[in-house]
Formats: structure tokens, sequence, C-alpha cells
């Protein structure tokens, strides 16, 4: 498994949309740095290639899904009213005059609704969003579910480099499937030597959603969101041609090692033959490490991979449809949401901080719910919250999702609590100093006795 090292920025310094690049800024400095090296000085430094398993004649691979997890009956669901009066007072006392520009929600592990302000109207959430691309995602693919990249041979013996997505993918791996495919090497009509290798890829105008601002999409934060995607499509800033970039990168490495190829892009919807076979596969981080870089570091692309690879289609309308509907089938109060993205860097999308209470409640609930938790940041100790609330009664005892986009801060969290088990979610779009507010929230939403158990 390879490592990678958590954020380490204040959440408001640090938006959503900066998402830290961690090792990951490692490996790209590595590919730049490939792509300016002159092919000379390679001379030594040819990498030792694991043996690959012989190869295996395979069907396309399709996207896997588990069964659908059934509705939760018989498990708490969120009550309408609220129960907790004397928290619900603390909360309006918090937000003051602002209440107009505040959601809060707070319940318990039984389904109640301790405190609510404005908890049933939409809001644009920032990062929130991604408790909803990583939950849809934990649910349908599991907690062993990777991302896979795979070296194909068709029966004319074109090859074929196919992939989901993964945000780590980097030189190493490359290195790998350059010498495997000057192994196989061939095609019909190709000289010795010289390699016909297809890159599949979506189209580019399915790169970003639609939503996300052109200048966004010249940072990291706001890189393309592509299959074959290098150190996630970002160096210090998003790489504009991904599959300009990975063809150069291959070439390279395949006249480092000897051999030449002749590159092209293909649909990524160009079925594979039924007779293909599978050369090598490299796998992702398995889920659990997908879902702490989507909840604990926000990074954008990964929560939009899984979105895509969730609902078994990287047409972006189609999984967010998807994802809308297994919100409805978990019981959720859906009213007024709108899933625009799986990031939450796009304005449109919409939530409630009801429905975020709930789907909180609901989770934890979850046979993954113990996964689902441990990839939040940790107030204190990890991520986004690593920097906030140090030495307080929140430290360690807080696991969160932040969201930071211009005129809009969100949290949404598992809280414990002397009286139990708290699920708690603010969002405020247009507060003017929303990062104190949310501490006053959760404290008292922490405080004992308020709403001691029945």
């Amino acid at each position: 498994m390879r490592s990678y090292l958590l954020s380490k920025l204040h959440w408001v310094q640090q938006s959503s949309r900066r998402h830290s690049l961690s090792h990951r800024s490692a490996l790209a400095l590595t590919a730049f740095s490939l792509l300016a090296t002159p092919l000379s000085a390679f001379a030594q430094q040819r990498p030792a290639v694991l043996a690959s398993p012989p190869p295996v004649a395979l069907q396309p691979a399709l996207p896997l899904t588990l069964p659908a997890t059934p509705q939760p009956v018989g498990l708490p669901r969120l009550q309408a009213q609220v129960s907790c009066p004397a928290l619900q007072q603390r909360l309006l006392a918090v937000i003051g005059a602002e209440r107009s520009v505040w959601s809060v929600s707070v319940a318990d592990a039984s389904g109640r609704l301790l405190a609510d302000v404005n908890g049933t109207l939409p809001r644009i959430p920032a990062s929130n969003q991604k408790l909803v691309s990583t939950a849809f995602a934990l649910d349908r693919l599991g907690p062993d579910y990777h991302l896979s990249t795979r070296l194909w041979r068709l029966p004319d013996g074109t090859l074929r480099l196919t992939g989901e997505g993964d945000p780590d993918l980097a030189v190493p791996q490359l290195q790998r499937f350059a010498k495997l495919a000057l192994g196989a090497g061939g095609g019909p009509g190709v000289a010795p030597g010289l390699v016909t290798l297809q890159l599949a890829e979506e189209p580019a105008q399915a790169w970003w959603p639609k939503g996300w601002h052109p200048a966004d999409r010249a940072y990291a934060y706001g890189a393309p969101i592509t299959r074959l995607a290098v150190t996630s499509n970002a160096i210090h800033d998003a790489v504009a041609n991904p599959p300009a970039r990975l063809q150069a990168l291959l070439q390279k490495l395949m006249v480092q090692q000897g051999g030449k190829a002749r590159l092209a892009v293909v649909s990524a919807t160009t079925p594979l033959p039924a007779d293909a076979v599978l050369l090598h596969e490299e796998a992702s981080l398995p889920m659990y490490g997908l879902l702490s870089l989507a909840n604990t570091e926000s990074h954008n692309f990964t929560a939009e991979v899984l979105l895509r690879q969730a609902s078994g289609t990287w047409d972006l309308d189609q999984a967010r449809q998807a994802a809308t509907l297994w919100l409805t089938e978990q019981g959720l109060p859906t009213e007024g949401l709108r899933v625009v993205d799986g990031s939450g860097l796009d304005r449109a999308n919409r939530l409630t901080s009801r429905m975020l209470a709930a789907l909180l409640l609901r989770m934890d609930q979850h046979p993954y719910g113990r996964q689902y938790v441990a990839s939040m940041a940790i107030a204190g100790q990890r991520g986004t919250l690593r920097n906030l609330y140090v030495g307080t009664p929140l430290q360690g005892h807080f696991h969160g999702k932040t969201g930071t986009i211009s005129g809009v801060r969100s949290i949404s969290g598992v809280l414990d609590s002397a009286d139990g088990t708290r699920y708690v979610s603010a969002i405020s779009n247009g507060a003017a100093a929303p990062n104190t507010t949310i501490g006053q929230v959760l404290r008292q939403a922490q405080t004992a006795g308020l709403c001691p158990a029945v």
C-alpha cells in the first residue's frame, strides 16, 4: 500500500477548494522532472520490474457494486420535532441575529432531533457534499474495494490501458506498465520494438463538472477528473491536458527502456473484445484510504471518482441521479436536496443540515459505519481539524468533515458527549464570523446534562 501524509493545514486557511497534495506533490514533481530530464540521464536508472503472472483471458471488467443494502427497517430514524428545548435555546443564543444565514441540526443515537435551526432550508454545503459521495461509495462498493488500472492485449496485438481514476497513479506504476507493454509489444504491421498502445479516456468536455468556475479549473483543487490521472492530474497547479501528459510520460519511459510506442487516445466507452487478455493490473489504496483522502484531506478529485464508481457510470448526470436515489432509499429527509457533483466545489449543490445529521445517524448504524466515521478528520489531531480545538473537550472527541468555499462554511460529524453520541451539522451561507460560531455550536452540543438520554 502506498503511504500518504495527512493534511496539516488549518481548515479555515485551507478551503475545500485547496486540497493538500501530500505525497501526491512528490509524485507529481517526479513526473514533471521525468519529462524535463534528458534521456541520457536515465542510462543507469532503469527500474527493476516485478514479475507479472501469466496473461489470463478475462471478460472486460464491469463496475463492481454490492447488493443493495436493505432499507433501515427497525433502526432509529431522525424525528421531525425538536425534543431538547435547553439545547435549542442555547443554539439560538449562539447564532443570534444571524439566524437567517445559518442551518444547524443536532441528533442523538436514538433518532431524537435535539435541536434544529433552519434544518430543512437547503444551503450550499461546500465540502460537506463529500459526506454524501463517500457514504454512497462505501455502501455500494464495500470497504475492500480498490480502483484498478489495467493493461490489456487485444486480439490483434494492440494494447490498451484502462483506468478507474486512481488518485495515486504515478511514475512507478507507469514504469511497470511500460516494461510490460514492451514485452508484450506488437500490433498489426508494427515494427520490432514499437508498441501500439491505446489509452482509454473520457472526452474533454466531461473532465470537469459543468458548474466548476473556469478560474478554479486552473488550480490543483480543480484538476480535471479523468480515468488515467497521473498524480491526480496536478503538479503545483492542474494539468490542463491529462492524456497528452500521460502520452509524453509513457513515451519517455519506453524510450528509457529501449523501445518506443505508437500512442492513441480512445473513448473509455469503447468495449473491450471478449477475448482481450489482461496483462497487468495496478490497484489503488483500499476503500478506507480513498475515503480518508476525500474526508480527512478534502481531496476533490477522489470524491468525484468515488461518486462515479459507486454509480457504475462516469456520466455525471447519471451518477448524481443514482446518489440522489440512494439517499431517498435510506429514508433520509431529501426535500430541497440537489446533488450536482461529488466534491462540493459546484455552488449549485444543495443540502440541509437535517439531512446531513440524519445521514450521519444512518451511517453510524451501517455495517460499515466504523470505516465511515474513521475516515473523517479529528478535532485537534488529524486532517482539516488538526489545529482546531486543541486543549478543549472537543479534542479527540469530534470526527467531522469541514467545508469552505467563498461565503460558505460548514461542518458535520459525530461528537462524543457525556450524554451519548451526537450527530451535528452546521452550515452557514453568508455569516460574518462562521468559524467562531461553529466552535460554539459544537461545545454547546457537547455540554453534559442538557439533553439526557431517555
